[in-house]
């Protein structure tokens, strides 16, 4: 979960590394550190505890020259949040430095080889064995990169290493084993760069090199040349990432998340740009590598993700199971990868992942590649390891960096890059025809419009409800069908970034154990648009009010019934049942927006959560 980024070229090394660090700070901010090297000056280590603007401060004071250096961005694993445990680490000469993304699972196992060798620690994270594991490796081998070759095989569990030398100035390597998260390269006009995530380095260049596992790079002056842990050459193509630098950036808005959820209707219109056919009644994924025939062959599909996306997953059961007519199970991914699952040759592995990089999900599609199982990855981050991995091609969401930690267009994405892809197969598998799918494709192209209607009209609206509930410590959220995923959602929201406890529950389940905590203090959000199970919902929202209960309800527009009812409304426009959640949903976002700055908390990067979740 942790920031990475490397510079080598003639710019000064510390703003660049400093400036790329700013854009991964969603990864990790519990401490932060940079080691710049410069000929006259040195080995220049910087580290500081808590966010980056306090390692910035740090470095204004304490400057560090130098036109090649790595930085880091931390949070914690292994030991406390102290500056001895910050990143980079060094070896104890202090000739060589180390950053890294993942968890050695033997660093107890090295850790007990080196003390007995007598090297000192100064630190208690697994990284410093890695530093002192190198600095053996490169007394026998004299060159840094075989040395991290050999250091890295000694290393159980995913690893992104990226080490400097004082003894070749000139160079830096990186490596990575297993699923610990990217490692992107990058090279423009004599500068290169390394990173664990895109946004770092747009500034500079969109023509990038993911390594893979295993894979190994000596970044120069000269240039990236790249190999394999068993010293092979290799060969990675280089992919053009489309994405605006500007994008990654907060603008005018007082958060990213802000910003974010008003960026929904624009990433949803790129989310269906090309990829619906109006006059043939059909939608094309350019990306997906199965066609009709393998598609005709799954009966059973395993959705698998954890979060935010599991959601999306449990939403998107009920879109591929009503209109392709395939059965559908949904795990999380974490589970999914120890419970030993069996998977038959008609499945179909289907994974949601904003980062590409989930660990969990990761080893969910290798479990299934394994057993002869397809992949398919509905995903946002462009060449990412779960694109790359899934056999039967990527969905991409095309929704730009998202860097919130609590996602939001990136959610709403992917409950339409489900949609389209249940359509595929429906289309695939004749379960519908042209003429019936026209009318969910033109429900599709009103979303956009909708959610930007949505956004306009509660952000007020809520602004108003934290007066009432930003003092709560309980919140309940109902919902049924298609909607009770997004009960789940909207708690998960709550929950996250404002810190208050929050609970989501299918309503018709309230009655077997929930009723009991109803009280006149618990605000309760019940999720009830206009559908063929509306007035189960309305008789759970009177049963709520029976008990006093504080009923916020996500209604339609139009709905002259159920504000008599509840003590507060939000209305979202109507459209098809399946696709209610992509609408459903933002309100919740706003809701746990405001809630959370009422509260003063801290929207962007809520306590002891990353973005990108890369060890287990």
């Amino acid at each position: 979960m942790c920031g990475i980024v490397g510079y080598i070229g003639s710019r000064s090394a510390t703003e660049v590394i400093i400036g790329g660090l700013q854009r991964l700070e969603y990864r990790g901010y519990d401490s932060a550190g940079i080691a710049i090297y410069d000929v006259e000056a040195g080995l220049q280590l910087r580290r500081s505890v808590g966010k980056l603007s306090n390692l910035v401060a740090r470095v204004t004071h304490e400057p560090a020259v130098g036109t090649i250096g790595l930085g880091h961005t931390r949070w914690a694993t292994h030991g406390g949040v102290t500056e001895a445990n910050a990143h980079p680490h060094r070896d104890a000469s202090g000739s060589i430095v180390v950053i890294q993304n993942g968890i050695v699972e033997n660093y107890l196992e090295l850790k007990s080889r080196l003390l007995e060798q007598g090297v000192p620690f100064q630190s208690q994270t697994d990284t410093e064995v890695i530093a002192h594991l190198l600095a053996y490796h490169y007394q026998r081998e004299g060159s840094l990169a075989p040395a991290l070759r050999q250091t890295m095989l000694e290393l159980r569990g995913g690893n992104a290493v990226v080490a400097f030398c004082i003894h070749e100035p000139d160079r830096f390597v990186a490596a990575r084993l297993g699923n610990a998260g990217g490692v992107v390269l990058g090279s423009a006009q004599g500068e290169h760069f390394v990173a664990s995530d895109v946004p770092a380095i747009l500034d500079y260049t969109r023509d990038l090199i993911f390594l893979e596992d295993r894979d190994l790079a000596v970044v120069s002056r000269d240039g990236i040349a790249l190999s394999r842990l068993d010293g092979s050459q290799v060969a990675r193509p280089t992919v053009t990432v489309p994405w605006d630098p500007i994008a990654a950036a907060r603008g005018d808005y007082k958060h990213f998340m802000e910003k974010e959820i008003h960026e929904q209707p624009r990433a949803l219109v790129d989310v269906l740009r090309g990829r619906i056919d109006h006059e043939a009644g059909r939608v094309d994924l350019e990306d997906l590598r199965l066609g009709d025939a393998d598609l005709r062959r799954v009966e059973r599909i395993y959705i698998t993700a954890c979060g935010t996306a599991w959601h999306a997953g449990l939403v998107a059961k009920f879109m591929i199971e009503r209109l392709a007519r395939v059965r559908v199970e949904v795990d999380y991914a974490s589970e999914f990868r120890y419970r030993e699952p069996v998977l038959g040759k008609d499945s179909l592995l289907l994974t949601f992942t904003q980062s590409g990089e989930t660990v969990d999900t990761l080893a969910a599609m290798e479990q299934a590649r394994d057993q002869g199982v397809p992949s398919v990855a509905i995903v946002n981050a462009i060449g990412s390891q779960a694109a790359r991995v899934a056999d039967g091609g990527p969905i991409y969401l095309h929704a730009g960096p998202e860097i919130g930690v609590a996602s939001t267009k990136a959610f709403t994405s992917m409950l339409v890059s489900a949609y389209l892809f249940a359509v595929r197969l429906a289309q695939a598998r004749g379960t519908m025809t042209p003429d019936q799918i026209r009318p969910h494709l033109q429900a599709l192209v009103e979303l956009p419009g909708k959610a930007a209607t949505i956004i306009e009209r509660v952000i007020p609206q809520c602004e108003e409800l934290t007066e009432h509930y930003h003092r709560a410590s309980n919140a309940l959220f109902l919902g049924r069908q298609q909607n009770y995923p997004i009960a789940l959602e909207g708690a998960l929201k709550l929950k996250e970034i404002s810190y208050i406890h929050a609970e989501g529950y299918p309503a018709g389940e309230m009655k077997h154990g929930p009723i009991a905590l109803i009280d006149e203090d618990l605000p309760v959000v019940c999720i009830a648009p206009r559908d063929d199970i509306y007035p189960k919902m309305v008789s759970n929202i009177e049963q709520v009010q029976a008990r006093h209960g504080q009923v916020i309800a996500i209604i339609t527009d139009g709905d002259d019934f159920l504000p008599t009812r509840a003590r507060h409304t939000l209305s979202v426009p109507p459209t098809i049942p399946l696709l209610q959640p992509v609408l459903t949903a933002i309100p919740l976002q706003i809701f746990a927006y405001t809630m959370a700055v009422r509260r003063g908390c801290d929207v962007d990067q809520p306590r002891n959560l990353a973005k990108s979740v890369t060890v287990e």
